[in-house]
């Protein structure tokens, strides 16, 4: 696989010592290790606040055994002091936890034996006898104050428990006194070591839980790994996928805009690659595409171009070039490199006997308005040319170069590959209702997109899509992404959407768009479909039957651009159609003769008594909108109102001079 370290790389560091660490003895060192940083710190300011605590029990040395207290008092002070100044060199020399934590331990032991010698030989045998019952605050200071670890902090309390001991035989204590305390102390013994046990048992537990979790989330960036790995790899080759390819064009494309790095763009094609997959078999077929992709690593290898499979038999290779010619001459080099192959290939069309290759080549270059898109656009349509040109052969797209002699059979060509391209699109032109005030609908309009970035007029690519059938999928395209973009979302109650004859007569017209409102969630109520008066389609049963299970589905149907044909009148007729729109041209031609203004509200008056709601088109100005006011329409459209845009993602109606203006970026 060419260049694939580079899109993934794996991170190692620290794996092996991981896998050393197995059994019990590498658990204990894993533990040892554990919060070690934390342990630390958690030592030093527990030191720091007990010690202050320590020697603030000279207060009590004064009121129990005054006598010792010039003693008890600086020992307090030389002990304190001493411990917080071991454990600072401790931690400037970056000594581990352990080690500080024995500190903290010694300081607690010494704090109480330093204060207990002295304090032994006070004449206030009373007042000491219930004094040294603080002492267990030593023990449960190691137990649990500084979370020492069990076995420190066991021979820690013991050391304060046996100095306790030894100190009943040199103080002579009354028997019952001697019994009580003993059995006081050894109670806080027993106690504080056991919640010390337990506390140490929770952080082990803590800390096998943290490893395991560790060692899962490993497995699974493994696992993903793994998976990235699989995800830009194709299964056949073992060179870069589709996805691959495309996430290297995006980095190249990035250098090319901010470091104006050039690179080429080449699409390889097997020739005839179907009928061979038909003659040979697949498991042939197979062999032929993996042949053809070594050749062809073996070719841009040296070069340190990248290449991937970018679909069934086609290939993609890109590098950085200076010039066209670069690219150009590797192109040559990739076709005759695979024409030595000599892959016998009996069914070509063109009778030559060998699998060849046809490479289309781009070269990035300024363009206002780029897009990395039109990069591989221009790469296909050199492709193209070098097939129409006899295969075998190589071509560089020239900008120059009209799409075709035959600009219609090139938007035909468009049209096959529109949907997936992305090449098609809608936008959408407000229609305000006269009576509220309000945008309560939305029409639908299609837009398509050319290869080399402009755009065609529905007037030339609609006609051209119905003739050739591709209407059929443009059109259920258009209802689905329709329904997404604006009903699901809520941004509208209405949208409509205008269908072809060709739609209408389609077999299963009607159930496929009860099955894409089924997908989408969208009520038939709040779709209309409006059929254009102005086309050639006939009256014909199967088209009113399409209509009529169209409408079961609640979809409501307009009649477009009427007074334009010499349909209308009969449609009115044989169906209820919700809607009338009145065609701009009637509405523009009031505006500037008296006649013109007499048909229109005639026509209005036509419809009206037909009982449709009407709509009348072209609305571009005040005044206009002002005359189809005086006619009691109930709906208008037109630029006035708001342009076609494509979908908007927070419509705000914004009342202006009685009029709603929709005023939202796309």
């Amino acid at each position: 696989m060419v260049n694939m370290r580079r899109l993934w790389r794996g991170s190692e560091p620290g794996r092996e010592k991981a896998r050393s660490t197995s059994g019990a003895a590498g658990l204990r060192t894993l533990y040892k290790d554990y919060g070690n940083e934390a342990r630390r710190t958690l030592a030093r300011s527990g030191l720091w606040l007990a010690v202050p605590v320590y020697v603030l029990f000279l207060f009590t040395d004064l009121v129990f055994i005054p006598d010792v207290s010039d003693i008890t008092i600086p020992a307090r002070f030389l002990i304190g002091g001493t411990a917080l100044l071991v454990l600072e060199l401790q931690f400037a020399r970056n000594r581990r936890a352990g080690e500080l934590e024995a500190t903290c331990a010694a300081a607690v032991v010494l704090g109480y034996v330093v204060w207990l010698v002295p304090a032994l030989q006070t004449s206030n045998a009373e007042a000491f006898s219930y004094y040294a019952a603080f002492g267990a605050i030593f023990m449960m200071g190691v137990n649990l104050f500084f979370s020492l670890e069990f076995g420190l902090a066991i021979v820690s309390s013991g050391l304060i428990f046996v100095t306790f001991l030894l100190s009943l035989l040199e103080f002579h204590y009354s028997a019952p006194y001697s019994l009580a305390f003993t059995t006081f102390y050894l109670c806080c013994f027993v106690f504080t070591s056991y919640v010390n046990w337990k506390l140490n048992k929770e952080r082990f537990s803590v800390f096998l839980n943290a490893r395991e979790a560790e060692l899962q989330q490993r497995q699974a960036a493994e696992r993903g790994e793994a998976l990235l790995r699989l995800s830009i790899t194709d299964s056949l080759t073992g060179m870069e996928n589709r996805r691959a390819a495309d996430i290297r064009l995006k980095q190249f494309w990035e250098r090319w805009r901010q470091d104006g790095v050039t690179f080429a763009v080449l699409l390889v094609d097997v020739d005839f690659f179907k009928k061979y997959n038909d003659y040979y078999g697949h498991q042939e077929g197979d062999h032929c595409l993996v042949t053809v992709a070594n050749a062809l690593a073996d070719i841009v290898a040296p070069l340190g171009a990248t290449v991937g499979r970018y679909g069934g038999e086609e290939f993609i290779v890109i590098l950085e070039v200076e010039k066209s010619s670069e690219a150009l001459a590797l192109a040559e080099s990739i076709c005759r490199g695979i024409e030595a192959l000599d892959i016998m290939h009996a069914q070509r069309l063109d009778g030559f006997g060998h699998v060849t290759v046809s490479v289309g080549a781009t070269v990035t270059r300024d363009v206002p308005g780029g897009k990395l898109e039109n990069v591989i656009n221009e790469a296909d349509r050199a492709l193209y040319s070098a097939k129409a040109s006899g295969r075998n052969c190589t071509r560089v797209f020239d900008p120059n170069e009209l799409p075709g002699g035959d600009a219609s059979e090139n938007i035909a060509a468009i049209l096959k590959i529109a949907i997936q391209q992305n090449l098609v699109s809608l936008v959408y032109q407000p229609i305000q209702y006269l009576q509220t005030g309000e945008i309560g609908a939305y029409e639908a309009l299609m837009r398509l997109q050319l290869l080399d970035g402009s755009s065609s007029s529905p007037g030339v690519f609609i006609p051209i899509a119905e003739r050739t059938g591709a209407i059929i999928e443009l059109g259920y395209w258009a209802i689905r992404r329709a329904c997404c973009e604006l009903l699901i979302r809520d941004i509208v109650d209405t949208v409509t959407i205008n269908v072809s004859p060709i739609q209408l007569r389609a077999p299963g017209f009607a159930a496929q768009v009860a099955s894409i409102l089924a997908e989408t969630g969208v009520s038939g109520h709040r779709v209309a479909f409006e059929i254009t008066e102005g086309v050639d389609m006939e009256i014909r049963p199967d088209v009113l039957g399409s209509i009529q299970d169209l409408k079961q589905l609640g979809i409501k149907f307009w009649l477009d651009d009427f007074g334009t044909g010499f349909a209308g009148l009969s449609w009115l007729r044989l169906m209820e159609f919700e809607t009338v729109k009145i065609d701009k041209s009637f509405l523009h031609d009031a505006a500037n003769s008296a006649g013109a203004k007499v048909l229109l509200e005639d026509i209005i008056g036509l419809v009206r008594n037909r009982g449709h709601r009407i709509l009348v088109e072209g609305v571009e100005n005040e005044e206009q909108l002002d005359l189809v006011k005086s006619f009691g329409i109930d709906a208008v459209q037109g630029y006035h109102i708001g342009r076609p845009a494509p979908p908007l993602k927070h419509p705000i109606a914004v009342r202006q001079t009685g009029r709603h203006r929709l005023q939202a970026s796309a």
